[in-house]
């Protein structure tokens, strides 16, 4: 869906934003970083999908960060490049609060952000991480139903 798609890269952005220089959520989330006319010109839907990613992402960012951190072999979160951080953020908060978009849909998307705003390895090493936390949660969920029957 091409509308998701743009609320996926404004969240992208934003959370890039938030990295960098720290703009404080309420500046992210009514998107006053964007050009006057792009800001007049974004759809609600958009805005609103893109919202709840960067609100979420921030309010949760210690867990999702924590997750991240814990699928990365012989690497630290620290030296991650702040597109593939961003892309990570995104994508994690979607996979863990978002049950309801699939997990290849998430990936996916993180990928195409990754190859058009990231290093030319950026896309594979991101797909790596996520698929690893996308297994995991799977696991976690398909262990927490067996206990519930």
């Amino acid at each position: 869906m091409a509308s998701r798609r743009k609320g996926r890269i404004l969240a992208f952005q934003a959370l890039y934003g938030w990295e960098s220089n720290r703009v404080p959520v309420d500046e992210l989330i009514s998107f006053a970083w964007l050009e006057e006319e792009k800001r007049a010109a974004l759809d609600d839907g958009i805005a609103a999908f893109s919202r709840a990613i960067i609100a979420g992402a921030i309010e949760n960012i210690k867990e999702i960060d924590n997750l991240i951190n814990s699928h990365l072999e012989h690497w630290d979160i620290k030296r991650l490049n702040r597109v593939d951080l961003a892309v990570l953020r995104m994508s994690v908060y979607t996979l863990v609060y978002q049950s309801d978009i699939p997990p290849s849909i998430v990936i996916d998307e993180a990928i195409g952000i990754c190859r058009e705003f990231g290093t030319d390895d950026s896309y594979r090493f991101v797909n790596g991480v996520l698929d690893s936390i996308r297994k995991t949660l799977q696991k976690t969920r398909e262990d927490s139903c067996a206990c519930q029957n």
